[in-house]
């Protein structure tokens, strides 16, 4: 794979595939630019991953806590 055909890929993969790539640079050629693209991308998509597990999280428990009682 070259250059331009990695960021072309690149956007149509999901966190695993780019994971596989990111070992495989990893245990290959070890090119320098692959794999800071390649981690890159990685850790954009684990981030948005994470903060929609997160946030659907908060939304989950402000969903199921009951009401504060009101103090007279």
């Amino acid at each position: 794979m070259n250059w331009v055909q990695l960021n072309t890929t690149l956007p149509t993969l999901n966190e695993q595939q780019v994971k596989d790539l990111l070992e495989e640079e990893r245990a290959g050629a070890r090119r320098p630019t692959f794999l800071e693209r390649l981690h890159q991308r990685y850790v954009a998509l684990r981030s948005a991953r994470e903060r929609a597990e997160i946030m659907a999280e908060a939304v989950q428990s402000r969903v199921r806590k009951p009401p504060t009682p009101a103090t007279p």
